[in-house]
């Protein structure tokens, strides 16, 4: 197995690229720096490489293939990820940066995670921050690797020696259900009164711990539920109410992000849930996880804080964590 890379074919797919979004050789040279002959001729050795066409010249100018334009949208994607990883590199090797690897559920996307980048990037301008959408049974396996560095997802029971996490949200649990539903009328919802609905559940594949929950939760109150629908995020199940197919227990924070055609009414049992847990692995030392643990385990403490306050926080975060100590 040959592992080099072809630096070659990259540099030739970065020209194809120049060329189908110019349509034209000449600008396509221009923007590259180069003359156009030595562009024209390895579009050709790249025709060559992957025995395919790629664009159709003529007196209107220079199209992009039938094949050209089925690669295009990979190769674009492609060039992103190079420019990403060349900014990554360039600002790792200067010390103008640190880079952190996050993995959040939709939820903590919208709540959660955005104060907290917001004060990291206060603090330290040159961060560089990856974002990446998980489903909550990912994010345990995500920071064993060493793929992510930081997640925001629901977690409970053992989540493994080396793991550590702080709950982040606790919610009530309520229902959601469209406003021309019997029940929507009622200001608090007794969840026997389900027993009969059809629910559309956050899926057991995505978060195991928390679809057992629910549904032990369910038989506590006399009745197994009725799931027709598994989605993989709370703002799924509040899609597929709003379309009729189904109603959803939901935490009640949920009703902020409710359309129209649909209400969130708490259960008239106070039954609290988990929403968002933060962890990471605490074998992976990492500079910036130590500061964003210690700003979360302050949000914790005090989650409305001032705007002295938030300034006081953001002396301390830049200050380090081992001056919290």
């Amino acid at each position: 197995m040959n592992n080099r890379i072809d630096f070659r074919l990259i540099r030739q797919l970065w020209m194809f690229l120049a060329v189908a979004e110019e349509q034209h050789f000449g600008r396509a040279a221009q923007r590259l720096g180069m003359s156009q002959p030595p562009l024209t001729e390895q579009i050709k050795v790249l025709e060559q490489s992957l025995k395919m066409q790629l664009f159709a010249r003529s007196r209107r100018g220079t199209q992009l293939s039938p094949a050209g334009a089925a690669i295009l949208p990979a190769v674009r994607q492609f060039a992103g990820q190079v420019e990403q990883l060349e900014r990554v590199v360039r600002e790792v090797t200067s010390g103008q940066s640190g880079v952190l690897h996050v993995g959040a559920i939709t939820s903590a996307m919208l709540e959660t995670v955005p104060p907290l980048l917001e004060a990291l990037k206060i603090a330290h301008p040159h961060l560089t921050v990856f974002v990446r959408e998980i489903d909550s049974v990912e994010a345990v396996p995500a920071l064993e690797a060493g793929e992510l560095d930081l997640v925001f997802a629901r977690l409970d029971g053992d989540v493994g020696s080396d793991i550590e996490t702080i709950p982040m949200q606790e919610d009530r649990l309520a229902v959601a259900l469209t406003k021309s539903h019997p029940l929507a009328t009622q200001s608090k919802i007794r969840l026997k009164s389900l027993s009969a609905e059809q629910l559309v559940m956050s899926s057991r594949q995505v978060s195991p711990v928390y679809f057992d929950m629910l549904t032990s939760v369910c038989r506590t109150h006399g009745f197994s539920p009725r799931v027709l629908h598994e989605v993989r995020s709370v703002t799924s199940q509040i899609a597929y109410v709003s379309c009729g197919q189904g109603v959803a227990l939901v935490p009640s924070s949920l009703r902020r992000l409710a359309p129209e055609n649909v209400v969130v009414r708490p259960l008239k049992e106070k039954i609290m849930v988990v929403t968002a847990a933060t962890a990471w692995n605490a074998s992976r030392h990492h500079p910036m996880v130590d500061e964003a643990v210690a700003w979360l385990r302050s949000q914790v403490k005090s989650p409305k804080l001032s705007l002295v306050s938030k300034r006081a926080a953001l002396a301390a975060l830049r200050r380090g964590p081992a001056a919290n100590h």
